[in-house]
């Protein structure tokens, strides 16, 4: 007999050899019916894998996010058989679940896809479903392994880099592919396949290795999912940021300034400074600092902190100078140069806290292919503050920063978010810089913190940065789509690396506990994902225009820049659209710009000193005096905007 403890603490005793599906049917056959994958002592097992030691099980359904991956990742292996039947020849890669459904990169020779053969494609992936197949692991050795693959380079190289018995294959249907595991039971389970597009993608991420075809797609359990699925991606272009920038005139790119280096229009311009003026007035109010540092820093900058040894590689290289020997850097991140800055002076115990904050942009050379639009780009500008205390500081600035974050996300309609405790990997110890001790003591005060504050959250293990553990807030967007937004992160690493210091009130010397936040993280990403977020339609206090003015004809120019007068001496943005144009045409026009009031003027209004008022999506306020309108535009403000 074997003893399996369960998520909720219950221990059963089964007899050895026992599966998660026979332990799921003790419980329940309703449960039974839907468990779809399971992990053993936290390893990812399938449904059929016999179980001999005693261990924790938890069984996962479609509802788990667990669930879904051996979902997809199954799916995965029928779109892999299906592009293998149809396209003979065709060198499969690798292909993994994702957040959305999943994608196999594919070498297609001299073949070529297009979205004329998704259908084909989708069509034999739900016939081989309909067959049921089960998916079978078996242990291989990485002689028979390689023979497998002998005309697949890219298999073959996978195989060279795994360790002789630990090769795994998994087969169902006719298909065969190496795979460690984590499936659902058959292949019946999947009723609606969709692929969703292709794309180009060098093999291993190598821009200096051969290119493939991505070929993404998703399924679902049900139709009717796939349907709504669908639904919601139409609504994602809708709201494309990279669309809705074109449109509201927020950013542009150009070829000339080079990839990932975005360009702020006027309005986008104004938006940003909004945005940075709304932080740095809650900055100020929790005690930051402003500082600038400059765009570059001499390489052995970055060589002291650690950024270079983990990120040389995806940095610009290196500019020289007439100086032998001379190497500058551009920034990829502001915390060395903040380090300097608390360098620059001597401090004792009753100086700190110091927080330093900047917008700082930094720079990182990321591959051309997975550049998007602002949420992936080469130069972002951070709203980086690093805060420096003593040890018995921690705790009480951790949750200051926590209160921050809050501040932020409740002011711009972020409502939805978990927290993400985010710790190292004991098994990759490498990946990391710094001592045990100072780790433990690191992970121990984000938990004290988050637990303390409420917050809702889960631990990742292994989502650690390399110089410690972080605090990252997990944000659900309008559509449900889940975007990482502001982190906090505890290092007692750079401090030592930079030989930073205080005087205690013992009179010794003692090294200060660093924090790093950044509650936007990046102002372009944020930006795009507030945009998204928000279709367009951004908190009133955010809007680069509030209201426009759109006069019935010329005669009433006058009356049209009186009320623009009146609304600037109570603050609100507006402008006037005095064209030759018809009342219809303007409004459709304001509309599609999403500025949120329009203000229809002509000679009632004229007359009565008054203004019509028209809320984007057409309610209408009716005719009323400026004050009363600048009452509403406050009352929305308000309501929006919180207090910290």
């Amino acid at each position: 007999m074997i003893q399996i403890t369960l998520p909720d603490g219950t221990i059963k005793a089964f007899e050895q050899n026992v599966t998660p599906m026979d332990v799921a049917k003790s419980i329940s056959e309703g449960l039974a019916r839907n468990v779809i994958s399971a992990s053993y002592n936290g390893t990812t097992i399938e449904t059929v894998t016999p179980l001999t030691t005693d261990g924790s099980l938890v069984l996962y359904t479609w509802n788990n996010d667990e669930g879904k991956k051996a979902f997809w990742h199954s799916s995965a292996h029928v779109l892999a058989q299906a592009i293998e039947e149809l396209y003979p020849g065709a060198k499969l890669t690798i292909g993994p679940a994702i957040d959305n459904g999943f994608y196999y990169d594919v070498d297609f020779g001299d073949q070529t896809i297009s979205d004329k053969d998704f259908k084909t494609i989708e069509t034999k992936m739900l016939e081989i479903a309909r067959g049921k197949h089960t998916f079978n692991m078996r242990s291989i050795s990485k002689a028979e392994a390689l023979e497998t693959y002998k005309d697949n380079e890219y298999k073959t190289e996978l195989i060279e880099n795994l360790e002789d018995g630990t090769i795994t294959f998994c087969d169902h249907s006719t298909f065969t592919d190496l795979c460690r595991g984590g499936h659902i039971p058959n292949t019946g389970i999947i009723k609606a396949a969709k692929v969703l597009s292709v794309a180009g993608a060098y093999w291993r991420g190598d821009e200096n290795k051969p290119q493939l075809t991505r070929v993404y797609g998703i399924t679902f359990p049900k139709q009717k999912e796939l349907t709504e699925y669908l639904h919601l991606l139409e609504e994602a272009k809708k709201r494309d940021h990279r669309k809705l920038g074109k449109e509201l005139e927020l950013f542009t790119f150009s070829a000339k300034v080079g990839q990932g280096l975005p360009l702020w229009l006027p309005k986008g311009a104004e938006l940003r400074e909004r945005l940075e003026n709304f932080l740095k007035k809650a900055q100020k109010k929790a005690g930051y600092e402003m500082v600038v540092t400059p765009h570059i820093g001499q390489k052995e900058l970055y060589v002291t902190s650690g950024h270079y040894a983990k990120y040389g590689e995806d940095s610009f290289q290196p500019i020289t100078t007439p100086k032998e020997g001379e190497e500058f850097l551009l920034k990829p991140m502001n915390c060395p140069h903040h380090c300097e800055i608390y360098n620059s002076m001597q401090w004792s115990y009753k100086d700190l806290p110091k927080r330093f904050a900047e917008f700082g942009t930094v720079y990182r050379y990321e591959q051309s292919g997975e550049l998007h639009g602002l949420t992936r780009v080469r130069g972002f500008t951070q709203d980086d503050a690093h805060i420096f205390c003593t040890p018995d500081q921690l705790d009480d600035e951790f949750k200051k920063v926590i209160d921050l974050v809050l501040y932020v996300f409740g002011s711009l309609g972020f409502e939805n978010f978990t927290a993400q405790v985010s710790l190292r990997d004991p098994e990759n110890p490498e990946k990391y810089i710094g001592s045990d001790e100072n780790w433990e003591k690191a992970e121990k005060a984000i938990l004290n913190a988050t637990i303390e504050k409420g917050l809702d959250y889960v631990v990742e293990t292994g989502e650690a940065a390399f110089y410690g553990p972080k605090l990252d807030f997990m944000v659900k967007d309008a559509l449900g789509r889940q975007w990482q937004l502001g982190t906090i992160q505890v290092d007692y690493n750079l401090p030592e690396r930079f030989e930073l210091t205080y005087k205690g009130s013992d009179n010794e010397t003692h090294r200060p506990v660093m924090i790093h936040r950044a509650p936007f993280g990046s102002m372009e990403r944020f930006i795009a994902i507030l945009l998204e977020h928000t279709g367009g339609n951004f908190p009133l206090w955010l809007m680069p225009d509030q209201a426009i003015i759109l006069s019935i004809s010329e005669k009433y120019e006058k009356y049209a820049e009186k009320v623009l007068n009146l609304l600037e001496n109570h603050e609100i943005r507006a402008l006037v659209d005095n064209r030759n144009e018809t009342i219809g045409k303007k409004i459709r026009e304001a509309e599609m710009k999403k500025i949120p009031y329009m203000i229809i003027i002509g000679e009632n209004e004229e007359q009565e000193n008054k203004i019509s008022v028209r809320q984007h999506g057409g309610e209408d306020l009716g005719s009323i005096s400026i004050e009363d309108f600048a009452k509403i535009v406050e009352t929305e403000t308000n309501k929006t905007l919180k207090q910290f």
